[in-house]
């Protein structure tokens, strides 16, 4: 039995398919229109879907959609109320739009769905799951649990921003939600925003820029802003905010107790954005291990499943690892809206149709979240032939040592393999790669080829059976969703005058045997490949374990600021031929810079909106 998830019309749209429980393939709308966190109907990302699972729509059983619009609509007329006049201009913009078409969404996607097939009977077809089922959904059916607590949150479904559900073999019960307008989501893009960094996209970026400065301020955000209690639950204070009425996220009594205006995007960073990140990111990561503490209290539970856009804040997961609360904890790789396509298709599938689960212990259901697009050798030398790249065809043996050559003599290297992940992580087959050796690899990639901010950090990937003699990590982290720490024996012991040093000043300080991978505070957003998930990858690492003694890789999704990870092979050499990478390796073939024609080299600055 087939079912289509879908999820759209907000933030990254996408579309996943499933048959008889089994995840058959799952992308984001904005990998084949090449607009970043395209909110658009994902007309592509389905055509890709049934394409690969080799069907029509017509034969689909049932299509779901990740939320429900009545529902979203009923809680916008009720904030309105409540805090009328307030926020009149911001309902006189938002109302058309609902009345015109987000309140007719069913019919607005039977019309879309039409195109594939005219004479489908979507009436009965098309069915809507809540929004933070669907998060939950996505969390705990492909995991490797039988039984697990799950927690979801984000900043605003319908009404949940934060939910507590069980899950049993094929059944899932939420049993509390956390309502709108109180959201940890809304709350860290609320600091995004005053910190100068985009709403849905720089939350990454407050994350990293926290341990270059000191939680100053996170008395005062307890103090003003939050109230939590001991098992998790927490209100916020909304005076401070203008989300819930207005067109802002904060206002000016926001401004006035942090010393004064947001910091305007793009203008230098300065100590105050630095220590109002690290304060922002302590109070979560507090309220995050309350919630998880009370969590496993009352249900008894030893495993913990977390989805939504907050599951992304690697570094408060970590700390959930870490303090014991559950013996395990699995996070879903696409735990934004995109996600929800997926936990749409699998709640019809457990809970509509009541579809046994197959959980085989230790491995979950993604599949290394390989689930996107893949191009067979001849597909990839046909198409880079047409775009006018110049490349050799090598066997396994002779492209591993080529690409170590390259990483071991500091080059950057585009590496495109089999199937595209699904999520905002680049996890090996779509990925920019680089020797984490090198004390200069972070600020190259940042500056020379991936156009961004200097502080931002880099991931590790790590042969999985290497991870203990390298990071403080006794399990594996296959999605680059946990932080740890850089392990003891590793790192380099820093002088009085390099402790001393403070925010961007630490940047270049080597801290350990791979500082292009080890942030200001030890830290490392690890990835652990294992060969039966990504064997190329895996002896990739070998390789270069091998030759250098090191079985880490700097990994770094593949795309520029502002830019869609690639899809394509054609996205891939236009990205090479845009940045300072000097080899590209796709399927087999191997591409150098040095023998392109240069007059394919492009300008990527400018082509992308800056994120």
């Amino acid at each position: 039995m087939h079912i289509l998830g879908i999820s759209a019309f907000y933030h990254d749209s996408a579309a996943a398919l499933v048959n008889d429980c089994r995840i058959i393939a799952a992308a984001q709308e904005e990998r084949f229109s090449r607009k970043k966190h395209d909110s658009a109907f994902p007309e592509k990302a389905i055509e890709y879907c049934l394409a690969h699972g080799g069907i029509a729509l017509s034969d689909v059983d049932f299509i779901v959609f990740y939320d429900k619009p009545f529902l979203k609509f009923e809680r916008l007329l009720e904030n309105y109320l409540a805090f009328a006049p307030r926020g009149f201009s911001s309902f006189f913009k938002a109302i058309p739009v609902w009345l015109k078409e987000k309140l007719f969404q069913k019919k607005l996607l039977s019309d879309e769905l039409r195109q594939f097939a005219p004479r489908m009977d979507f009436e009965h077809r098309l069915l809507f799951a809540e929004h933070h089922q669907s998060h939950a959904a996505s969390a705990f059916f492909p995991s490797p649990f039988d039984q697990a607590a799950i927690l979801t949150m984000d900043g605003v479904g319908e009404w949940a921003t934060t939910s507590l559900a069980i899950g049993t073999g094929n059944r899932l019960d939420i049993i509390r939600e956390i309502h709108f307008p109180h959201s940890l989501g809304l709350l860290y893009s609320a600091f995004t925003c005053y910190t100068g960094f985009r709403v849905n996209s720089g939350e990454y970026k407050l994350m990293g820029l926290a341990p270059y400065g000191e939680p100053k301020y996170a008395q005062v955000i307890r103090d003003n802003i939050i109230d939590v209690k001991d098992d998790g639950s927490f209100r916020l204070n909304m005076e401070y905010f203008d989300y819930y009425t207005g067109l802002r996220m904060t206002n000016a009594r926001f401004e006035a107790l942090f010393g004064g205006p947001a910091r305007r995007p793009e203008d230098k960073l300065t100590r105050r954005e630095m220590d109002i990140a690290a304060s922002i990111q302590q109070v979560l990561e507090d309220t995050v291990l309350k919630l998880a503490r009370s969590i496993a209290r009352e249900t008894g539970q030893k495993n913990l499943c977390l989805a939504g856009g907050v599951a992304l804040n690697c570094v408060a997961n970590g700390k959930i690892l870490r303090d014991g609360a559950f013996e395990n904890i699995w996070v879903q790789p696409a735990s934004g809206d995109a996600g929800g396509a997926l936990g749409a298709a699998l709640a019809a599938t457990h809970g509509l149709l009541d579809k046994p689960r197959h959980v085989v212990p230790g491995m979950d259901a993604m599949q290394g979240a390989y689930l996107g697009p893949e191009y067979s050798q001849s597909e990839i030398e046909e198409r880079l032939t047409g775009a006018g790249a110049v490349f050799n065809v090598l066997d396994d043996p002779a492209l591993l040592e080529t690409t170590v050559d390259a990483l071991s003599g500091n080059s950057g290297v585009g590496w495109f393999q089999g199937r595209m992940e699904f999520g905002p992580r680049a996890l090996g087959n779509r990925s920019m790669l680089g020797d984490p050796r090198s004390p200069g690899m972070q600020k190259t990639l940042n500056l020379k080829v991936k156009y961004r901010e200097s502080f931002r950090p880099f991931a590790p990937s790590i042969r999985a059976e290497d991870i203990a003699e390298w990071f403080e990590l006794d399990t594996e982290s296959p999605y680059m969703l946990i932080v740890a720490d850089v392990h003891e024996k590793r790192r380099r012991r820093m002088s009085a005058e390099e402790n001393a040093l403070f925010g961007i000043e630490k940047l270049n300080i080597a801290r350990s045997e791979i500082p292009a991978v080890t942030h200001v505070d030890y830290s490392a957003r690890v990835q652990s490949v294992s060969a039966k998930t990504n064997p190329r990858y895996h002896a990739l690492l070998s390789a270069f374990k091998a030759r250098t003694g090191c079985p880490v890789l700097v990994n770094t999704s593949f795309n520029i600021r502002g830019e869609p990870i690639v899809s394509s092979p054609e996205d891939a050499f236009r990205c090479f031929m845009g940045t300072g990478l000097e080899l590209l390796v796709i399927g087999n073939c191997v591409l150098h810079k040095s023998a392109q024609n240069p007059e394919l080299a492009q300008n990527h600055r400018d082509r992308f909106a800056l994120d």
